[in-house]
């Protein structure tokens, strides 16, 4: 089971675990009704390394994003049910608009991102690279999203 840390926690947490020479995947993302899609793109994440840290988008920077009537599911619950999986190891939660910052302060070896990116289109890509760490994208499942599991739910 994982963790769930907060900005400060995380970042102390990171330094130990590169001391033991951990190979540290990171990933983010709303997460915001867990289905499928995501599980299989958080195990796959894990495989990429020792520790998989999940960076989870705050409740007001999900609004931001998604619009007025999202999260569906508030941060906490959101970071519980992640931390409940075993791939991943931390969970820890973000305000900004992408984790860029965050990103720049943990300096993870890997950061995954769906292959919905390219390394032209992904934000942070540039951060993830001066810092000497990989970007990997992950192929998506077809169908699967949280908009199309609330759009099911609301044509019910």
């Amino acid at each position: 089971m994982g963790q769930i840390k907060n900005r400060k926690e995380i970042i102390s947490t990171v330094e130990k675990l590169k001391k033991e020479n951990k190979k540290i995947v990171f990933t983010n993302g709303c997460f915001d009704i867990l289905h499928i899609g995501h599980v299989r793109y958080l195990k796959k994440s894990a495989s990429f390394g020792d520790i998989l840290i999940v960076g989870l988008n705050s409740d007001s920077s999900v609004k931001k994003l998604k619009g007025e009537s999202r999260p569906i599911n508030n941060e906490q619950d959101r970071a519980e049910l992640l931390s409940e999986l075993n791939f991943v190891d931390y969970v820890v939660i973000f305000n900004e608009d992408t984790p860029e910052k965050l990103l720049d302060e943990i300096k993870p070896d890997i950061y995954t991102k769906g292959a919905d990116y390219t390394l032209k289109t992904l934000p942070e890509a540039k951060t993830v690279l001066k810092n000497n760490g990989k970007v990997e994208f992950i192929s998506l499942v077809e169908g699967k999203s949280t908009t199309n599991v609330i759009k099911k739910i609301e044509n019910k």
